[in-house]
């Protein structure tokens, strides 16, 4: 898919960087966003991948999509109502922007809705089937009439729409049924589908018609199953639902409303409790949003159409017509089934030899020498038992941590309330912004502040995106600290689905680093020196520029200048501009940008020395780590390498708290470097090549190379203990 119009002159070598108008200059935000969604969409089409991960796949697209509406298109149509259209940095009005995205947003639900229909048929040869009401004989139907009363009416409620009855509310991603009734005068009706009743009725056993089929898969045997969705099942019933009204036509549609909510606070410095309150109410009345996609199924009346368009009050730019599968999200469910011949191979997540040569003593392990741990080939549970064993040990006094997101039932929470409930002074910061996890994140607070946890919600300007885990204790030396500091969040169920890195180091400067920040987070103490870290809105932004000015330098005085980085997304004008300087300066520079990156690689004379990728794959790409070769062509031991929370956009560097963490260890060093970052590169399977007109292809290159594979067949080399040395050795020998 092209994001900008690729008909323009390419400038030549001589024009200046200043000179390059933005529109050449940029990509645009929104339309590269809408591009990774693609490459999502992609995966599911993608026969290379076993059935039932495409059609999740599928399913993630539908739901990336649905957020983008929500959010990033709700941001814009805010913007232009409130009479702010200001020109993007790429140079579009808001106007234009929407027109494009409109038009890009169509042609992505055609696509999804194409991919629906052939992985439809797939999954039919594969004895999974979605069945009609025709498809019915009268054994399913007997069936189906027990389920549909038991289990299905009774959670129904319709909805009459008159003047006694005024037009219901439908709230954010809900799924309707609209019905024109007939008896003695004519109405409309509603029937919202409870997202609490499965989508797809799974069809009772029928000996006459299900068949018992052979696997390939260790000879085990399965029975064909249907599903009928239950948009189709419940106009078999609509006798039931209106005794004594007929329904002249029905039709299926889907409400997607504005959650860009901006929490506002007129006192930054009332009350913490006040503050989870107030944000509370602001979340709950998030779900009032106004209208901003209108979906219908194919085929829906004008007159329903029309009706519900006018009392939902949405504009007419935003209503869009499916041929197919109204909310493809839902077809996530199908994806549960027990059929693991058509999902991706399970694999043994592997845990640090060397935390197992300390027989689990992290601190041990962690005095000796730093520790990375490379999720989701290695297991989160070195997290969660690092702060266990820190909640249960005598000599721990302290414990400090930020929370982003983590998972309702957090076993991260549960070692926090336990250290807290042992007398530890436990301090956590919880970020109340985190968009979609607010009212969780302030249920959590609220039961660790009852488990007698200091709980501070960080700042009402910026949100705390950085993850970090600070524990003090008293050991014979005096007080020592030992840190986590890593790249995603405290989520043990993303951890398993998520590349990110976790550094656990008890190095006296970076500890101390890390206490300075959890000042300024908890009492607004800004630090005045940072000793090897680097943290937004302080000083990250301005020293990823000066490190790379520095690699520009190096190739001016004769030596190489290279540079890597790794990231979710790449926005920045500034740092975007301060690229195409070194790459004009003669840097080579590889980025790693999985989603949306708005620096265009490979024009002649501007940026001819950087090359970006986007990786797509089983796991989401999520670490970020950053590499500059300091005089040396990457990869190099004298290279410098970080890991950081913080993705290249304004946001990260201007209003948030994010960090910048230097890795000095050999064996972290080696591993990020010469394994993560050059596996990453390495990749072809998985990866798609950014060209200068803004178009993702497919990488082609051979020998074909997965990252993941090799990640999930190789032991990290900085996790390896005694047993796993002995082993490299004896191989070796």
């Amino acid at each position: 898919m092209e994001l900008l119009n690729t008909s323009e002159e390419v400038p030549s070598s001589e024009i200046p960087l200043s000179s390059l108008p933005v529109s050449q200059r940029y990509l645009n935000r929104e339309l590269s966003w809408l591009a990774f969604n693609y490459r999502v969409l992609e995966e599911a089409q993608n026969v290379a991948n076993p059935l039932l991960e495409r059609l999740r796949y599928l399913a993630i697209s539908d739901t990336n999509l649905d957020e983008f509406c929500t959010v990033r298109v709700a941001n814009i149509k805010g913007r232009l109502e409130s009479g702010l259209d200001q020109l993007t940095f790429d140079g579009l009005t808001l106007p234009q922007q929407l027109e494009m995205i409109y038009s890009e947003v169509i042609e992505l639900v055609r696509e999804q809705q194409h991919t629906w229909q052939s992985l439809r048929r797939a999954l039919a040869d594969e004895g999974i089937r979605l069945v009609q009401v025709n498809d019915l004989d009268q054994d399913d139907l007997e069936w189906l009439t027990g389920y549909f009363m038991s289990e299905v009416l009774p959670v129904l409620t319709p909805l009459a729409c008159d003047p006694a009855h005024p037009f219901p509310f439908i709230p954010n991603d809900g799924l309707c049924m609209g019905m024109k009734m007939k008896d003695t005068k004519s109405f409309w009706s509603l029937l919202p589908l409870p997202p609490s009743l499965p989508r797809f009725i799974r069809m009772g056993d029928n000996p006459r018609r299900d068949l018992v089929r052979s696997s390939s898969f260790e000879g085990r045997r399965w029975v064909d199953q249907r599903f009928l969705p239950l948009e189709e099942a419940i106009p078999l019933f609509f006798d039931r639902l209106y005794p004594n009204f007929k329904v002249k036509r029905h039709g299926l549609f889907h409400v997607l409303r504005d959650n860009d909510t901006a929490f506002e606070v007129e006192n930054s410095h009332g009350s913490q409790i006040n503050l989870a309150e107030h944000y509370l109410r602001q979340v709950k009345g998030r779900k009032w949003g106004h209208v901003v996609r209108l979906a219908f199924s194919a085929g829906v009346p004008d007159d329903m159409r029309d009706f519900i368009t006018t009392q939902l009050d949405v504009d007419e730019e935003d209503v869009i017509e499916a041929e197919g599968l109204l909310n493809l999200s839902d077809v996530a469910q199908l994806c549960n089934e027990d059929r693991p011949d058509l999902k991706f191979q399970p694999f043994e997540v592997r845990f640090p030899e060397r935390i197992k040569d300390w027989r689990g003593d992290y601190f041990g392990a962690i005095a000796s020498k730093d520790l990375v741990v490379h999720h989701p080939y290695e297991s989160f549970d070195v997290v969660v038992e690092f702060l266990r064993q820190a909640a249960r040990d005598p000599d721990v006094l302290t414990i400090k941590q930020t929370l982003y997101r983590t998972s309702k039932i957090s076993s991260i929470v549960r070692a926090l309330v336990e250290a807290a409930e042992n007398g530890k002074s436990v301090t956590v910061v919880v970020e109340l912004k985190a968009r979609f996890d607010e009212e969780a994140n302030i249920r959590l607070a609220y039961d660790l502040e009852r488990a007698g946890a200091h709980i501070v919600y960080g700042f009402v300007d910026k949100k705390t995106h950085a993850k970090m885990t600070l524990v003090l204790r008293r050991e014979q030396r005096g007080l020592r600290g030992y840190a986590h500091l890593g790249t995603g969040n405290y989520h043990p169920i993303t951890a398993k689905t998520y590349t990110d890195v976790s550094l656990f180091t008890g190095d006296d400067a970076i500890v101390r680093d890390v206490g300075k920040i959890f000042n300024y987070l908890t009492g607004y103490a800004v630090p005045n020196r940072l000793e090897k870290m680097a943290m937004s809105p302080i000083n990250l932004k301005s020293s990823i520029l000066a490190m790379i000015d520095d690699e520009i330098n190096h190739v001016r005085e004769g030596r190489p200048g290279s540079m890597w980085a790794k990231m979710n997304s790449l926005v920045d004008p500034e740092v975007c501009d301060a690229l195409y300087r070194a790459s004009q300066g003669g840097v080579q520079i590889d980025l790693i940008v999985r989603g949306i990156c708005c620096l265009r690689p490979g024009i002649p004379g501007i940026s001819e020395n950087i090359r970006v990728k986007s990786i797509v794959g089983r796991f989401l790409e999520h670490s970020r780590i950053v590499c500059f070769g300091n005089g040396y062509k990457l990869p190099h031991k004298k290279a410098k390498v970080f890991i950081t929370s913080a993705d290249w956009m304004p946001r990260n560097f201007h209003t948030r708290v994010e960090t910048l963490i230097p890795v000095h260890t050999d064996s972290v060093h080696a591993q990020l470097l010469e394994q993560v970052m050059r596996s990453n590169l390495r990749d072809t399977r998985n990866s798609w090549v950014l060209g200068p007109d803004g178009a993702y292809r497919r990488h082609t290159g051979q020998p074909e190379f997965s990252a993941h594979e090799f990640f999930l067949t190789n032991p990290s080399l900085s996790g390896q203990g005694s047993k796993s040395r002995r082993k490299k050795r004896e191989t070796t020998e």
